[in-house]
């Protein structure tokens, strides 16, 4: 399987936390739009299922390549 690069999966995890935040600005359909697209391609980018197992997965990853 390949394995997606630690600064990519990095930039998708800063990403999603952004659009999760209670600050997030962006107007609602587009905000929900990004947060679907960062959540996909986590999921696809880990190979996994749940935006849950992605992020801990991607967590995982990131720590072990520093």
């Amino acid at each position: 399987m390949l394995m997606a690069h630690p600064a990519f999966l990095r930039e998708l995890v800063q990403r999603y936390e952004a659009l999760t935040s209670e600050g997030a600005t962006a107007p609602r359909h587009q905000h929900q739009r990004e947060l679907e697209d960062v959540s996909y391609t986590l999921c696809v980018s880990t190979g996994t299922r749940s935006v849950e197992q992605a992020l801990t997965l991607a967590r995982e990853r990131i720590t072990a390549a520093t």
